[in-house]
């Protein structure tokens, strides 16, 4: 062998020696081939980059946190999406993370591989948990390259680790009871408690003992036995009418009489007492909604809790509710537990305290029942909210699901979920000539004595004549064969700028709205003045919602002289006027009208206490401030106030000042509107209390605003109203209203 391979050797020297010249020295053979041929081309490398596998699941991951499923789901692999539909696959991220009571996650992509096809990538995430805590878990995804995009390689392993097969998590819930809500003296308003549904059978009545019935079904459930007696009559027999709901000491009586035609059912609730305390303000609770089960999920509720849906249940939610606990486990498909993953005790609820009084705030809803309107009592030294009443109003026992007279929203009269004290939305009339007077005399322009000649007639705009309301009342006298005689029919005459408040003559605030705006270009003092007020912004109320009203600077000498009495585009809160009002009382200083008391742990102390909070000062100089606080006495004392005729009698006990307003409302009728406040805290134990009451499409401040402040303020001093208004007795209707409850056959 070894022989053949030299001799191979031998013969291929041999060649290339014999082709590599020609005797010459040049190049011959194979090196003239490559000298004289065509070179060839150089070759050209192509690099295609692989997709950023990272940058796909940070897409991914960050579509999870926003809870975009269906943009997850456009990532998967075509083989991944034809193994599940999006809903399936929504509803499965959804319901696991609702399971986990996940609140939010984070993320860290930790490392990648990757081949031309294909690629994995590492990363953690953490789940911060309602329940059980942080669950972290680092976790492969693995991706294929389809068209130059990643895509996910999806299985449920991707959630959790532990979620591989087909196993899933399941939550054991343990809720606290719901806590208790009281009034500033510790008396329940909300509590967890035994009660009954009354209602009346029509065709089971004693008619002996009809009048015992409809008498003492009236009393507990602050029905005039009459509306009672009619709507029977009106349905007939063999019709159940819905009446109330009582706790078992509350009905003791009613229940010890049993007349006939008495329908008591007993059940557990949360119940509200005396059919519901300012229930606008503290609101209502009810079964969480399909459209917020996913939120309260992830908040650690099993979806079977009733919530605040409005008022103090709603804001003080996470209180009431207590926290929840929870066992988070992962079981098998067959639902075996197989591991658990975290867990929690639960932490009862804490309870809330109010500055509501149980008696203001009840002869307040009374004051206003058969109305449509608002009041609002508040502490002029602290913003403590002391009664605050909005009718209609509502039982909040209508929305227990275990309450057999439970209809919720179709026993509502219309608007009555509205809090008028703090989002109804109304022109001031004449209680905003307060602002007026203020910015008059601010400007240097006007004093306290500034003399004006009050007539029936102003005649200062181009193409219209304006009239005083006395103008309106001499002519009612007019249309009645009657003279006009009295103070109210009569033009005041000559007075002076505290006088002209204490009259409320329109015309002369017409004159003011008219001569700052077209003889000193300062027509947007008064707007401006109103805002210093508060009004045209929210005052600051954290616990129930509420709107901001509205001022603008006119622009227009038809704006200015409207502005000037609270009409045109003037739109304010009753909350915002009790404000200022207290304002005023207090020496110029405006605080924050807050209505929680505390909130208080079963065990420990208060986690908040209520705090006067000053938030800013009227701005008027002392001298015009006592002006003010004069002119306003005057309508109360003077025998020309507007105030005066229905205050008589309790004014010689207590001293008041305030201002009246009528309001036109481009509707019907025209609010009647009182704002005042108390002057006896010196001489009594009691602090002194501001009080803004309006009645909508009713007549006149003086005729009905002004009775219910009295009846307010007897209240306050006395534990009950003591007068009977002109429009009848506080609680009785003053004409025929719509009978109570509701008829089932």
């Amino acid at each position: 062998m070894k022989v053949f391979r030299w001799i191979n050797l031998i013969l291929v020297l041999a060649f290339l020696s014999s082709c590599g010249t020609n005797g010459t020295g040049n190049s011959s053979g194979f090196s003239n081939f490559f000298a004289t041929s065509t070179p060839l081309p150089t070759a050209q490398a192509h690099i295609t980059s692989a997709p950023d596998a990272q940058a796909a699941v940070t897409k991914y991951l960050d579509a999870m946190q926003k809870d975009d499923y269906p943009g997850m789901y456009d990532m998967l692999a075509q083989s991944s999406r034809d193994g599940i539909t999006l809903e399936d696959f929504s509803k499965h991220y959804k319901n696991t993370l609702n399971e986990m009571s996940a609140a939010s996650l984070e993320f860290t992509i930790l490392s990648s591989l990757l081949s031309p096809t294909s690629a994995q990538v590492a990363y953690r995430i953490t789940y911060h948990t309602s329940l059980v805590g942080d669950i972290q878990r680092d976790i492969p995804m693995n991706l294929t390259n389809e068209g130059g995009s990643w895509k996910v390689l999806w299985d449920d392993g991707l959630i959790l680790p532990e979620l591989a097969g087909g196993n899933q998590l399941a939550m054991e819930y343990s809720v606290p009871a719901r806590g208790d809500i009281y009034d500033s003296k510790g008396q329940a308003i909300v509590s967890q408690a035994d009660a009954f549904a009354f209602s009346i059978q029509t065709d089971q009545i004693d008619p002996d003992l009809r009048g015992t019935l409809t008498a003492e079904v009236g009393k507990l459930c602050g029905f005039d036995p009459q509306m009672i007696e009619d709507q029977i009559d009106f349905n007939g027999p063999g019709w159940n009418l819905k009446m109330c709901e009582a706790t078992r000491d509350e009905s003791q009586r009613l229940l010890s009489i049993s007349p006939g035609g008495l329908v008591a059912t007993e059940y557990k609730s949360r119940y509200y007492f005396g059919t519901g305390l300012a229930p606008q303000a503290v609101g209502y609770t009810q079964l969480i909604s399909p459209e917020q089960l996913d939120i309260y999920r992830r908040r650690g509720y099993n979806g079977s809790e009733k919530i605040g849906q409005s008022g103090i249940e709603k804001w003080a939610e996470q209180y009431l509710a207590g926290k929840h606990g929870g066992i988070l486990k992962v079981v098998n498909p067959a639902g075996q537990p197989i591991s658990t993953l975290g867990q929690s005790n639960p932490q009862p609820a804490d309870s809330i305290t109010l500055t509501l009084d149980s008696n203001m705030q009840a002869y307040a809803q009374k004051s206003i029942e058969f109305f449509r309107g608002a009041v609002v009592v508040m502490e002029v030294k602290t913003g403590r909210i002391i009664a605050m009443a909005s009718a209609p109003d509502f039982d909040p026992n209508n929305f227990e699901p275990n309450n057999p007279n439970a209809g919720g929203a179709n026993l509502l009269t219309d608007g009555a979920l509205i809090n008028r004290a703090t989002q109804g939305q109304y022109p001031l009339g004449s209680v905003f000539k307060i602002i007026t007077f203020s910015a008059a005399l601010e400007s240097g322009l006007y004093t306290k004595d500034t003399p004006y000649d009050c007539q029936y007639e102003f005649t200062r705009l181009p193409d219209r004549v304006l009239h005083d309301w006395t103008w309106q009342h001499c002519q009612d006298a007019i249309a009645a064969g009657e003279s006009c005689n009295s103070s109210t029919e009569l033009p005041s005459g000559l007075v002076t700028l505290q006088e002209g408040l204490m009259r409320s003559c329109n015309p002369y605030f017409w004159e003011i709205g008219w001569d700052l705006f077209k003889n000193w270009d300062r027509g947007g003092d008064i707007a401006k003045m109103a805002r210093a007020f508060g009004l045209g912004s929210p005052t600051g109320i954290d616990q129930v919602e509420e709107a901001s009203g509205q001022i603008l600077d006119p622009t227009t000498e038809i704006d200015a002289v409207n502005q000037a009495i609270g009409q045109g585009d003037v739109q304010v809160t009753p909350l915002q006027v009790a404000r200022f009002m207290a304002a005023i009382a207090n020496g110029g200083t405006l605080y924050r009208p807050q209505i929680v008391e505390k909130i208080q742990p079963i065990n420990g102390n208060p986690s908040l206490v209520f705090k006067p909070e000053a938030q800013g000062t009227l701005p008027l100089r002392t001298e015009n401030l006592t002006s003010l606080q004069e002119a306003l006495y005057m309508v109360t004392n003077n025998p020309r106030g507007t105030a005066r005729f229905n205050l008589r009698g309790f004014i010689e006990q207590y001293k008041v000042a305030g201002k009246t307003g009528t309001a036109e409302s481009g509707n019907g009728k025209s609010h009647a509107w009182f704002a005042g406040y108390t002057m006896n805290e010196a001489n009594t134990t009691k602090p002194d209390i501001a009080i803004a009451v309006i009645v909508e499409n009713i007549g006149e401040g003086s005729e009905y605003a002004v009775p219910i402040f009295r009846a307010m303020a007897e209240t306050y001093y006395y534990g009950s109203p003591q007068t009977i208004p002109s429009f009848g007795p506080i609680g009785q209707p003053p004409y025929t209203p719509t009978p109570p409850g509701g008829a089932n056959p």
